[in-house]
């Protein structure tokens, strides 16, 4: 959150009285605070807003519990799934969903969808859809390529279909299994408000993320932040 804009000192002598005045008009100046995407509302939006998205999942494995670790910290959190997972495991996204948290669109089989001719694209995105949907009741608003690949087309056709491509900000390369501890030093050494945090709860093992998140959660939320979701 930027500092709010000093006032303009005044030119040449004051009294006391004005220079009383400058000062209470100073202290009690409304502060504009930054813009966070409209689905923050009422969750901590007038503060530091934090969005945890995970990745890859569902996953039969470690999705539960991440799950358990979120409702133990009081935070919701992004899922965006893969098709072919919610269509081997639709109870694990089920309960994602229960619980609160926003189920979004990763693909059907994790494919860079810039290289994919459109009909292959649309598959991809309406495929997943379709799982989604009938395990949350809703079509997600949101894609998120594999490998973050986007250019020009790729954000055309998903709008077209009626997605909004949303990508990370923070990204601890937890898929490459650094260790706990190195997961844990990345995401709260990089995280500012407004900051999109990626992880992982499926395509492998991801045991040190999920070591890794207790500590995530409790430091950020001791440090002030608010969890959002960015897609509903």
């Amino acid at each position: 959150m930027s500092s709010p804009r000093e006032a303009d000192r005044p030119a040449g002598r004051r009294t006391t009285r004005v220079l009383i005045g400058a000062l209470i008009a100073a202290a009690t100046a409304v502060v504009a605070l930054p813009a966070v995407p409209a689905q923050a509302a009422g969750a901590g939006a007038a503060g530091k807003v934090v969005y945890l998205t995970f990745d890859d999942g569902p996953s039969p494995r470690y999705t539960p519990q991440v799950l358990a670790l979120l409702s133990q910290y009081g935070v919701r959190a992004t899922f965006f799934e893969i098709g072919q997972n919610v269509a081997a495991y639709p109870g694990v996204t089920r309960q994602v969903h229960a619980q609160g948290n926003s189920v979004q669109n990763h693909s059907w089989s994790h494919p860079d969808l810039r290289n994919l001719s459109k009909s292959a694209f649309d598959y991809q995105v309406t495929a997943t859809d379709a799982r989604i949907r009938a395990q949350t009741g809703y079509t997600p608003s949101c894609l998120r390529p594999p490998y973050g690949g986007v250019n020009t087309t790729v954000r055309a056709r998903a709008a077209a279909l009626g997605k909004s491509v949303q990508l990370w900000s923070v990204d601890p390369q937890d898929w490459s299994r650094p260790g706990r501890a190195a997961i844990e030093r990345r995401v709260l050494n990089a995280v500012t408000p407004g900051a999109v945090i990626l992880l992982h709860d499926g395509g492998g093992d991801r045991s040190q993320t999920v070591a890794a998140l207790p500590a995530i959660l409790r430091t950020l939320k001791a440090r002030g932040y608010t969890f959002a979701l960015m897609c509903r």
